[in-house]
This record gives structure tokens, sequence and C-alpha cells, in this order.
């Protein structure tokens, strides 16, 4: 949390698990099972803005085993 007294930003970061998730391919819509899932690092950037309400600003969902 940044700054830690009173943050407006949060860094969130976790690991996902893609093994069951389905990948399409974007020129034929078809379903591309040729890339396994697994365990991925994701990581999201949080900022409270000036309303008061939190956004999400960055956010990353790593390669397959990066956690």
């Amino acid at each position: 949390m940044d700054p830690p007294a009173d943050p407006n930003t949060v860094l969130i970061s976790d690991c996902g698990d893609s093994t069951h998730w389905l990948k399409y391919r974007a020129d034929s819509g078809k379903l591309a099972d040729d890339e396994p899932g697994g365990r991925r690092s994701i990581t999201a950037e949080v900022k409270q803005q000036s309303d008061g309400k939190w956004k999400v600003t960055r956010f990353a969902v790593e390669e397959i085993g990066s956690c």
C-alpha cells in the first residue's frame, strides 16, 4: 500500500490456475488445444480515484509457471 499511513494505491499479487481455461485462435475462432494451462502470477494495481472509488489501473497475467 502506498503511502502506508493513508493508501491511495494498492498492489495485489496472487496466483491463478489456468489449467482448465479454454483458448481460442483469433484467426479462426477455433479451440487452440495445443497450449496447456498451469499456474500463473497475476498482479493488479488499484488506485483510489478523486471521487473516492477504487479502480484497477493495471492488470497483468504472467506466463505459465510464474508462480
